[in-house]
């Protein structure tokens, strides 16, 4: 596997490392979400928009700064419908804070506990959720390594069938540059570690292995290696035997007990990968159906429309991509799902071309460049939030209460108008500048700014979203 790109995307470059005080920005309550060994998560509204958030306060320790930088860099990163998002990140000389996507559900751990064990269609439906969160990380070069329920959280309450999961919490997260990168610190839960973590030699394959006790606690409600000391466990482990005997198991198909055996395999070459999980007969039933080609035929007009847009409006969009509920980006989540047929998070140019030949659509002449325009990081490929921002219909995006979210976004100093010095923050980064069609950021304010006073006002923003041609 080739090193991941270190070309930032513009969602990152829009993930700000806050120099103000957090209690400028946010009010939170005092009663916990959740708690880990690196932090307390508690809820947050942003005082700006409204907009509610998890904060994760972490106390800085001497020992484990290294730790924590990592984490904000690897969730920085991260761009996928089965991961968490960070908004933010703040810094004292006594904590650090992350802003973080909420998710209003709950545990899958306190899921488990609620229903005993899960039928085989939700078993599935949640194996799916978690291998396609295994297949991006993967493929961005970071493995997870603390992989367990507790660490999947649901983003709503609700029905189970329904429900967006979403992996969390990258404390021990580590970098690699292939596959063939080993690992020698001994960490994570033992009830889910792997084997070979506890011989100090691994690599990714680890994250299968603690995904196969998780789909065997969902269908049964117990552990697959058990003890009364964490001693015991770690004994039982090693040895790698487990059962699937008794009155539950009789009820169990053959398929859910073939997969549970390839993942829970002692040789962590022997193991399924995340990509071949999602292939298994026992996870490919049910799978939704694809996007219809009327779907499809508006998808690729929006993108066109997208592409033809300038600079500034692009980023109004993808802010409004972030910001945007699951239930209104729903459909669309779903057909990147769709276009994402080798589910590394990203969609290339030979998926979306052979998505429209299935659907019997012709094929765009400007195919190859809307691709081009899409793909802000440069890697050949489109991003989640890209593809989210491209796609997003104008009834969306041209909403009065989003764009209101996303003008305060780019309003640093809360006066109700953005001077050129606020999009200084966000547009005159070098990177930027060299991007194809950007422009003088004096040249963006004054298409924008009608009344000429050097400064958009949000009548001004609301033109600039709701006009046909490209805008700024």
């Amino acid at each position: 596997m080739e090193a991941p790109s270190t070309s930032l995307t513009l969602r990152e470059r829009m993930v700000l490392d806050n120099p103000g005080k957090i209690w400028d920005y946010y009010d939170w309550e005092s009663k916990s979400l959740g708690e880990g060994g690196y932090g307390v998560v508690c809820r947050a509204q942003c005082k700006k928009t409204g907009l509610e958030f998890a904060l994760k306060t972490i106390h800085k320790k001497t020992d484990q700064l290294s730790l924590l930088r990592n984490e904000i860099d690897i969730t920085k990163a991260m761009d996928h419908p089965t991961v968490v998002k960070l908004a933010a990140s703040f810094e004292d000389h006594r904590n650090i804070y992350l802003v973080m996507e909420l998710c209003r559900g709950g545990e899958l751990f306190d899921r488990i506990v609620d229903a005993g064990h899960f039928t085989e269609q939700q078993a599935a439906i949640l194996v799916r959720q978690m291998c396609r969160s295994l297949c991006y990380i993967h493929a961005s070069g970071v493995c997870h390594r603390d992989l367990k329920p507790e660490n999947f959280l649901f983003l709503d309450k609700g029905p189970l069938e329904d429900s967006q999961l979403k992996l969390v919490d990258f404390g021990l997260a580590k970098r690699f540059s292939s596959q063939q990168a080993v690992f020698t610190t001994c960490l994570g839960t033992p009830a889910y570690v792997a084997p070979e973590v506890l011989s100090g030699s691994y690599s990714v394959e680890c994250d299968l292995w603690s995904c196969g006790v998780i789909v065997y606690i969902l269908l049964s409600g117990g552990t697959p290696f058990g003890g009364n000391t964490d001693k015991q466990v770690i004994k039982s482990v090693r040895r790698g035997e487990y059962s699937m005997q008794g009155s539950i198991w009789k009820e169990i198909s053959s398929s859910a007990k073939d997969l549970i055996r390839k993942l829970l395999c002692v040789d962590p070459k022997s193991r399924l990968a995340a990509s071949q999980v999602l292939q298994h007969k026992w996870v490919v039933d049910g799978v939704p159906a694809a996007a219809n080609s009327e779907r499809g035929l508006c998808l690729v007009e929006n993108l066109r429309s997208f592409c033809s847009q300038g600079f500034f409006k692009k980023a109004a969009r993808t802010v409004i991509a972030g910001q945007l509920k699951h239930h209104q980006i729903k459909d669309l989540k779903a057909a990147f799902e769709a276009l994402d047929t080798d589910a590394d998070g990203t969609i290339s140019l030979r998926e979306i071309h052979d998505a429209l030949e299935k659907m019997d659509l012709n094929i765009p002449h400007d195919l190859h460049k809307i691709m081009q325009d899409l793909d802000s990081k440069g890697s050949g490929r489109i991003e989640y939030t890209d593809f989210i921002a491209g796609a997003l219909d104008e009834r969306v995006y041209g909403c009065e209460e989003v764009c209101w979210n996303a003008f305060k976004f780019f309003d640093r100093d809360d006066d109700g108008t953005i001077s050129q010095d606020e999009l200084k923050i966000l547009l005159a980064q070098q990177e930027l500048q060299e991007l194809p069609g950007m422009r003088k950021l004096a040249d963006i304010v004054h298409e924008i700014d009608v009344d000429g006073d050097g400064r958009i006002q949000f009548s001004e923003f609301m033109r600039m979203m709701t006009k046909a041609d490209g805008g700024p």
